[in-house]
């Protein structure tokens, strides 16, 4: 199914499929089900949108009198309406990275990895090869990858490759000895060098010593992000989303995106949270926003640890497949000294938490920083493993719970190795956020998935893989209704982001963004969630994309 999905996607988008960039004017949306998020008007038969603003919504003969004579009438012809869809966490340098370089996100094995190695090298000769998206998983060689994979596919070429939750790479043995790692080399702090029997290193690389090769690939170009973030908007566009929280972002991207903005070459919305390392501005005078308006500058993004499949998640307990309790990835003095600093001028904090003892040190840093303010709105990226203890913190403390759906079911074939039975319901568990009173807002941390908004609707409320498959490892019972998945890709990503008063319904008054699929996800079967396809999606009363 994800294969059928991908190709049509990316077919269609080749292809140019309805790309726009019209200018804002008044448009009249109907002839289908609109769904619009409100509570006391969850449906209504027309949208009027005027000044990239929507005007009315209710009935369509009094929509229709409202409108300008040279209103746009867009007959949806069976096809759902929906508040734009916002997908909460993505990185969207590394979404529009992995269409320009090598993407390993449909590898099947390690036989299957040597295989696309060694077509990519002999189409590109020269130079070190990098690429993403690999994930050992579902291998039926049941490990990862190494060196001496590698070095089969390409002998002697630099070759690094990303594992897709991006916490590992892979290694040759011509990178590793450009980048000088031996037996003897020290892992840095947050970070392992897995070794072999014979004491030498796999190539296999975990969390920050990644870094211990990260100069033997030549960095993208200006040129290559400012293409890499063109393509990343209109695929985003292409599939649906209006908008995006934007993580770990790079100063020099920043710039880039905004000028793409300015130019009408990127014309989704974007809330940025910087890496610390381009952090300065944001941490200097607080939120920012470009000219447009769609380029936002909310805070900063931090790591506390790892990620469950690379065993780097941070757990209160050992691994039950593995010695060891995880990695810590932000040293604690400095995580305090950037939350102070953002909490100075009103920023948001993002931090990247995957464990239950790493949820656990971000929710004690928080309320460290935070001195007892539940306003400030910080956020936890992934929150996927959180102990009975701390669930009731996030709605207590006023921490957004920012989570995947799809990590849950690509995760649960692995999960119950990892966590073993007595932990495993603390996995993923957006139903008891829900009823704990914490705001869940859903992401797909593309490239990290795919990034398609059908697929995180469809995991949050199914809880089966793909293919349909579940068991009773996969805790159905954290699964979503429709009316609670809707909300957590429309208005709870609005209001992680002090939005909600702009857009996340659709509302007289509020900015005009709307998504639309082929096919009612409010009603449709489970699997029929991943056949509708996007028609139209509208930002800021602009139509971005029309098929």
């Amino acid at each position: 199914m994800r294969p059928l999905i991908l190709a049509a996607q990316l077919a269609a988008l080749l292809a140019g499929a309805g790309l726009s960039t019209a200018s804002a004017g008044d448009l009249l949306i109907h002839g289908g089900p609109i769904h619009t998020g409100v509570e006391a008007a969850p449906d209504a038969q027309a949208v009027l949108i005027r000044d990239r603003t929507i005007l009315y919504v209710g009935d369509l003969a009094m929509a229709r009198a409202r409108g300008a004579k040279d209103a746009r009438d867009i007959d949806l012809k069976g096809a759902a309406a929906f508040p734009g869809f916002v997908d909460a966490h993505a990185h969207l340098t590394g979404v529009g990275l992995r269409e320009l370089t090598l993407n390993l996100d449909q590898t099947a094995s390690v036989a299957d990895l040597i295989a696309a190695v060694k077509t990519y090298a002999a189409a590109h000769p020269e130079g070190a090869i990098y690429g993403r998206g690999w994930i050992e998983t579902h291998w039926p060689e049941g490990r990862f990858p190494n060196k001496a994979d590698l070095d089969a596919a390409a002998p002697g070429r630099i070759i690094v490759l990303g594992r897709s939750d991006g916490h590992a790479s892979v290694a040759s043995s011509a990178a590793l000895a450009k980048a000088g790692v031996t037996a003897a080399t020290l892992a840095p702090a947050g970070g392992q060098i897995l070794k072999g029997d014979d004491g030498q290193p796999t190539g296999m690389l975990i969390d920050h010593a990644q870094a211990l090769v990260r100069d033997v690939i030549p960095p993208p170009s200006a040129a290559t992000k400012r293409l890499a973030l063109e393509k990343a908007g209109t695929l985003y566009a292409a599939r649906g989303w209006t908008g995006l929280g934007n993580m770990s972002v790079d100063a020099g991207d920043l710039t880039l995106l905004t000028a793409l903005a300015a130019q009408k070459k990127f014309l989704i919305r974007v809330d940025n949270y910087m890496d610390p390392s381009g952090a300065a501005e944001v941490l200097a005078k607080g939120p920012f926003q470009d000219a447009t308006g769609l380029i936002r500058t909310r805070g900063v993004k931090l790591y506390m640890d790892g990620a469950l499949g690379s065993r780097g998640a941070a757990l209160l307990e050992p691994y039950s497949d593995a010695e060891g309790l995880g990695l810590q990835l932000t040293e604690r003095d400095r995580g305090l000294a950037l939350m102070k600093a953002a909490k100075a001028v009103h920023a948001q904090v993002a931090m990247h938490a995957i464990g239950d003892r790493g949820n656990r040190m971000a929710l004690d840093w928080f309320e460290q920083s935070l001195e007892g303010d539940t306003a400030a709105r910080w956020r936890i990226e992934h929150a996927q493993i959180v102990s009975d203890a701390d669930l009731p913190r996030f709605s207590k403390m006023g921490v957004i719970a920012s989570m995947q759906p799809s990590h849950a079911i690509g995760d649960l074939y692995f999960a119950p190795a990892r966590l073993g039975q007595a932990r495993l319901h603390e996995g993923y568990r957006w139903n008891d956020m829900l009823k704990s009173g914490a705001v869940v807002a859903a992401g797909s941390d593309a490239p990290v998935e795919v990034g398609d908004p059908r697929i995180e609707f469809y995991a949050a409320v199914y809880r089966h893989s793909l293919t349909g498959f579940a068991n009773a490892d996969w805790h159905l019972e954290e699964a979503v209704t429709r009316a609670q998945a809707l909300k957590m890709l429309t208005w709870a990503p609005a209001y992680a982001a002090f939005a909600e008063g702009e857009r996340g319904t659709l509302e007289a008054g509020k900015k005009a963004d709307v998504t639309v699929f082929s096919k009612d996800l409010m009603t449709v079967a489970p699997a029929e969630i991943l056949t509708a396809q996007p028609v139209l999606t509208v930002v800021d009363g602009v139509v971005v994309f029309e098929k």
